[in-house]
């Protein structure tokens, strides 16, 4: 196999004859350009150059090798291209967004002065770059959904009851028959290494060290195989499946995670196209400004003439742009029963209708979600239609596991959704901010916080276990409580 120069590298650097540089080793991306998730010409920028710093925090490793035919793998830069592109990484002159970081990761506080989710969340918001902040924390439109799922937690009061024993409390439970130490477990998130070179490993180390479980993201940063090598032999990981439009591909990631041994599948049905997630979208201009110190302006042209075109998708697009958009009860499900012998929850239920369908449809659990507000703004809680389910159809929680997540910060919550007919619930950005910041130790720390929360909660409540918690002990009221913010 040949090796190349930077020079030769250099004189394909259009949409014509588009090369780039990964890691040392030169790839044809010309034919693509046009498949990129992402678009062309978010690749066009890097034509002819290293691309390695743009790719590397969001690309799992196999991605080449998944994506590209072998004849465009062109092999490595020579010796003396690669201690080049060695010295012009090291010599690149840092961002004012880098700086930032490293100024803001040297004032981090000691984890032992974090005492809830929140404190966590304010030192990962100064830590992450501006792109991952903007990815992390994005929500549809006017983020009414994003608020919304927090708030309904405050519309749910607790019926305590007292003269019970609660010196021994149990907070653990099992999860598809897999045992957790706390009803919690680790929502698929996609892309961790834009937080922390460890990326989703630190959730899976994490993970192991406090005995609940992880599931892992289509979209994640690092490869499936890597994140299963990271785990410990008797850890059990889920896959979150956003299911390919081409069935054949589908089922190809299908066999891939059950080789590498996944427990479960958790088929993701609300993020068939982005939502509007404008944060995201505005982040690489927000950068650009940032960087430059000049803020673009509105140039008129002539009559006919575009003015840029759409304005795109932002990170989160990209990731799901080739999903399956005609899913069905009849269709879907029975074909993914017949591809694997793997357990089946349905993620991304959002009224009590589609609850009923998945029992009929014979799942083994549900995940009621409105993707953390970052799909359909407006969407309801998934608290309230937790609720509206245990009313109105209390049978559902015979027939399959459910699982809620949005807006849980405290272990209250937890408490209220489990009082409600919940198995367990599952956080996203809480362990993203929470291993962006700290790594392993970020995870533990705050498993460790969600535990004492949900002990004190159970104590206080008149709860010994979690099969104590009943549907009396909340009730739903219709005034909202006055919550100060903190001095």
């Amino acid at each position: 196999m040949s090796s190349w120069t930077l020079e030769e590298v250099g004189t394909h650097n259009s949409a014509s004859s588009c090369w780039v540089i990964i890691q040392n080793r030169v790839y044809d991306v010309t034919e693509f350009l046009n498949e990129h998730p992402g678009g062309a010409s978010i690749i066009l920028r890097y034509a002819g150059r290293d691309a390695t710093p743009a790719y590397e925090p969001i690309h799992p490793t196999d991605a080449l090798d998944k994506n590209l035919h072998p004849s465009k793998h062109l092999g490595p830069l020579s010796t003396s291209a690669a201690l080049l592109a060695t010295q012009a990484q090291q010599q690149t002159q840092k961002t004012k967004d880098e700086l930032r970081v490293e100024a803001a990761r040297k004032q981090r506080p000691p984890l032992s002065r974090l005492i809830s989710l929140a404190d966590m969340e304010t030192v990962a918001r100064n830590v992450l770059s501006h792109k991952a902040v903007s990815y992390y924390s994005s929500s549809a439109d006017d983020s009414i959904s994003y608020n919304e799922n927090a708030r309904a937690f405050s519309r749910f009061f607790f019926h305590a009851r007292v003269m019970r024993p609660v010196s021994q409390c149990d907070p653990s439970t099992t999860i598809l028959g897999y045992k957790s130490s706390i009803p919690v477990f680790i929502c698929g998130a996609a892309l961790a290494k834009l937080g922390h070179p460890q990326g989703e490993a630190n959730l899976t180390r994490g993970a192991y060290q406090t005995s609940i479980i992880q599931m892992v993201s289509s979209n994640a940063s690092l490869s499936y195989s890597e994140i299963m090598a990271t785990a410990a032999p008797s850890q059990p990981l889920f896959f979150q499946l956003y299911k390919n439009k081409n069935d054949a591909i589908a089922e190809q990631r299908i066999r891939e995670v059950e080789r590498l041994g996944y427990k479960a599948i958790w088929l993701t049905v609300d993020a068939i196209v982005p939502g509007n997630r404008e944060r995201d979208i505005r982040s690489p201009w927000d950068l650009e400004e940032m960087e430059t110190g000049k803020k673009e302006v509105h140039v008129d042209v002539a009559d006919g003439e575009l003015d840029g075109g759409d304005s795109g998708f932002g990170t989160a697009g990209a990731l799901i742009a080739h999903d399956d958009r005609d899913m069905t009860w009849e269709k879907t499900i029975p074909w993914l029963r017949s591809i694997t012998k793997l357990p089946i929850v349905i993620k991304g239920i959002e009224s009590v209708e589609d609850a009923i369908l998945a029992a009929d449809a014979g799942v083994d659990g549900i995940l009621i979600s409105n993707h953390g507000g970052r799909q359909l703004d407006y969407a309801f809680p998934p608290l309230e239609i937790l609720h509206r389910l245990r009313q109105q159809r209390p049978d559902v929680f015979n027939k399959l596991e459910v699982y809620i997540d949005g807006g849980i910060r405290r272990g209250t919550d937890v408490v209220k959704a489990l009082c409600l007919g919940a198995t367990a619930v599952g956080l996203g950005r809480p362990f993203l901010y929470a291993q962006s910041a700290y790594g392993v130790p970020g995870v533990v720390k705050i498993v460790q916080i969600l535990e004492r929360e949900i002990v004190t909660a159970m104590r206080l409540l008149g709860a010994a276990s979690v099969q104590d918690l009943k549907p009396e002990m909340v009730e739903r009221i219709d005034w909202q409580p006055i919550v100060r913010p903190k001095l």
